[in-house]
């Protein structure tokens, strides 16, 4: 019996209008354009403005998308998982929330948090899902509000991300298609390194942590630089490595869009020139677990069916990861 893998079939994607400039920025916080693109490759990030709006609102319009192209019936979709460290609640998953207002009635759903890699996780989990026979169609949605949980005083962080939801959608295949390997790492010991510091059960919301302001994202951005461009890399290299593959071989390199100087470290110890890169950081921002789905959206003329594809990625907690993908179809 042939194996079966998990193939993406259709991509979708959805960043909001609202355009934050390297120059609007500069009359909030001390920073300028040349700083900004200097240090992150960031030129302007997309915002979600207005009440109610939360990252489902972005995750409905990303799978909408997908969905028309696509041409499928939402009770089609056996399955969505949500890769997000920005759900519009604590519960219910935001997955499942998507999935009501998506007509998605015969699906199951839940969330998944690993920061950064949090798409690349789900992903292979949504992956294993194909491969068992069990599920049919499959959607893995990676997105996050960061505005939500930024501090725009602290010119470390908010130069750096934005707004944004893209997503996939996995059916099976018995062809060399599909989700070929992933090698997925976390190490709960750089926690300490980015977090959020309160709005969970170990420091519940208070008057004293809202002061303090302990809901917004902290990072030690050398530490976390260190640790990124080491595993971001060494993880890449691995899954070429056991795939017995080369940078020739690689059509295109989806990398995290954290930081230009970490992409660039990643090409470079892979062997893949910056024509095969990935790249939207300069007008999205990291959008952490959006940018990896994003690009894809982003890139999906120019991928042919057959292009090899690495995906790697970097994120708290900390967690890393690559995965390759042999692409299953050719856009027009």
């Amino acid at each position: 019996m042939s194996k079966i893998r998990a193939a993406i079939t259709a991509v979708g994607g959805y960043v909001p209008d609202y355009v934050l400039t390297n120059q609007e920025l500069e009359k909030m916080v001390d920073t300028n354009d040349e700083w900004i693109v200097t240090r992150t490759g960031v030129k302007e990030r997309r915002i979600l403005k207005g009440e109610n709006q939360g990252v489902s609102v972005m995750g409905v319009r990303a799978v909408n998308d997908m969905l028309s192209k696509k041409k499928i019936d939402p009770k089609e979709i056996d399955l969505i998982l949500f890769a997000t460290v920005t759900p519009d609640m604590m519960f219910p998953a935001t997955a499942n929330i998507v999935a009501a207002e998506i007509g998605a009635t015969e699906a199951f759903g839940y969330d998944i948090s690993a920061a950064c890699s949090g798409f690349l996780f789900a992903l292979a989990t949504g992956a294993r899902f194909i491969e068992s026979g069990a599920h049919k169609k499959v959607v893995v949605i990676g997105g996050d509000k960061m505005s939500a949980i930024v501090d725009y005083t602290d010119r470390s962080t908010c130069i750096i991300f934005g707004d944004g939801a893209g997503c996939v959608l996995l059916e099976p295949t018995t062809e060399e298609f599909g989700v070929m390997d992933s090698l997925l790492k976390s190490d709960g010991s750089g926690a300490p390194y980015l977090h959020m510091k309160a709005g969970g059960s170990l420091r519940p919301a208070s008057h004293q942590t809202v002061d303090l302001k302990q809901h917004v994202i902290y990072q030690e951005g050398s530490t976390v630089f260190k640790f990124a461009v080491t595993n971001m890399a060494d993880v890449s290299a691995k899954i070429l490595e056991r795939n017995h593959l080369t940078g020739d071989d690689v059509a295109w390199l989806a990398p995290h869009q954290a930081n230009k100087r970490i992409i660039d470290a990643t090409a470079n110890r892979m062997g893949i020139g910056e024509e095969k890169v990935m790249m939207n950081i300069s007008k999205y921002g990291n959008t952490t677990a959006a940018t990896i789905p994003l690009l894809l959206w982003d890139y999906e003329k120019q991928l042919k069916k057959g292009d090899n594809i690495i995906m790697a990625a970097f994120g708290g907690g900390f967690t890393w990861g690559a995965a390759y993908v042999k692409w299953a179809y050719d856009t027009n």
